[in-house]
């Protein structure tokens, strides 16, 4: 069996969960009050200049490895050790079907031949591992399995990152799995707990517009769609005559002319929520599904001030903004204003530092 690292290794405590996306790094750390409640012990973001992460692969080692140095010394903590996670474009994954019963070693051997199938790369070019879910379907005599396999070099950039800053890996993820742990604290919070309630997690990034549905445990649809955050910043840049740079920085501060926000930023919101309720049209075309119930707004543009109405009047669904901290504990030096305004972008990084309560 080859090592994974592992994509679904067990506990490491403490963690601190590592996101490193296409606009900054974010990091979070968790810990439980008496073994009860979550409390959200620190977290920091460090923006990340352009290029440095592009279409998830990391482009500039030394500079992304400069940033996480700098937010975990920003966070005041001694947790080295942390989990990552590589983008779902870059993990490929299959539920299989496996006799029950089996030695963990006559599970490996039937996971390779079963991963040969479906992964168009040579098996020692790749990093495989697998995680049992449960009971097939079918019936007791069978287990359902996840496998999920990724190139090595995508795997061994991320863990250089973390090691160039001075930290120790222990998790690999994907970053949608750990999205989903992060939506599960949003859904505890939806009338009766979100069971059987079809939720959409929209993560407007900074390039990229991801939807994924779920129902309960179980992911019905996702779909990617090139429309982000950097769109506003290129509008920007072009209505006053700024480089990007400085209509970047323009944008993170508000310092824009007072008629940004009917020119530009309306706009921009009124396109997004259009993305958005073309992705769950699609969704409804392509599954026997017709209804959504909730849609959660996550990542970097999620913040900006009446976009979920803007969603919400354009779906037609009720839409909130995500926080999964908001029924967490927080430590006196976390400022709940900031963490309203950054926990949208923390999704993933949230998610990761929930392996550390893994039984």
């Amino acid at each position: 069996m080859i090592d994974f690292s592992s994509i679904f290794a067990g506990k490491a405590r403490p963690l601190i969960g590592l996101d490193i996306s296409s606009s900054a790094v974010k990091l979070v750390e968790l810990s439980d009050v008496n073994g009860r409640q979550r409390r959200l012990e620190r977290y920091a973001i460090e923006p990340l200049p352009r290029d440095a992460v592009s279409d998830g692969n990391i482009a500039q080692l030394d500079v992304v490895a400069d940033a996480v140095r700098r937010a975990w010394k920003r966070m005041s903590t001694t947790t080295r050790h942390v989990g990552l996670a590589l983008p779902a474009g870059a993990v490929i994954t299959k539920k299989i079907i496996l006799p029950a019963g089996l030695r963990e070693t006559e599970m490996e051997v039937q996971v390779e031949s079963e991963a040969n199938q479906y992964i168009p790369f040579a098996i020692e070019e790749v990093n495989l591992d697998f995680q049992v879910l449960g009971p097939a379907p079918g019936g007791e005599d069978e287990v359902e399995v996840l496998i999920a396999a990724s190139r090595k070099e995508k795997v061994e950039d991320r863990v250089a990152v973390a090691e160039s800053a001075g930290l120790k890996p222990q998790v690999m993820d994907v970053e949608s799995f750990a999205a989903q742990a992060a939506l599960d604290l949003i859904r505890a919070q939806l009338p009766e707990g979100g069971k059987n309630r079809i939720v959409a997690l929209v993560d407007a990034g900074a390039n990229m517009l991801k939807t994924t549905v779920f129902r309960n445990e179980q992911q019905l649809y996702t779909r990617e769609q090139a429309f982000g955050g950097n769109q506003l910043t290129q509008d920007i840049a072009r209505q006053y005559g700024m480089n990007v740079d400085e209509a970047e920085s323009a944008k993170r501060t508000g310092s824009l002319p007072e008629n940004f926000e009917v020119e530009l930023l309306r706009p921009f919101m009124d396109s997004l929520a259009l993305e958005v309720s073309r992705a769950l049209q699609f969704f409804f075309t392509s599954t026997t599904f017709n209804q959504v119930d909730h849609v959660i707004l996550a990542g970097g543009c999620a913040v900006i001030p009446g976009l979920d109405q803007v969603v919400s009047s354009r779906t037609q669904i009720p839409t909130v903004t995500a926080n999964p901290f908001s029924g967490m504990a927080l430590a006196q030096r976390i400022r709940p204003k900031s963490l309203a305004s950054d926990a949208p972008a923390l999704m993933v990084a949230c998610g990761l530092a929930l392996r550390r309560f893994d039984e």
